[in-house]
């Protein structure tokens, strides 16, 4: 199974970048790594692995493929990466 997210295709075991927010301070985000994986609830779908959880993929997802890209779509829409808050 393969998923295209804004012109690029993911596979079971990629690793992407994805950002987070913290459950207990929702006005922090940091840029984290998570994998690709089959879906295991849908044998026919892929899921983003992140802090032991499974989140179905779709295409309304912000995944970037790299680290930089990551990086740099967190300082366009966040500000500097540094500063850890969002406004």
């Amino acid at each position: 199974m393969e998923l295209s997210n804004e012109n690029r295709t993911y596979q079971a075991g990629d690793i992407v970048y994805v950002f987070y927010r913290n459950p207990h301070t929702q006005d922090v985000a940091n840029i984290q790594a998570a994998a690709i994986v089959n879906d295991p609830d849908n044998s026919a779908g892929l899921s983003l692995f992140l802090y032991e959880n499974y989140y179905p993929l779709s295409s309304e997802m912000a995944i970037y493929p790299t680290e930089e890209e990551a990086k740099q779509a967190y300082e366009y829409y966040y500000g500097m990466e540094s500063e850890g808050r969002l406004e």
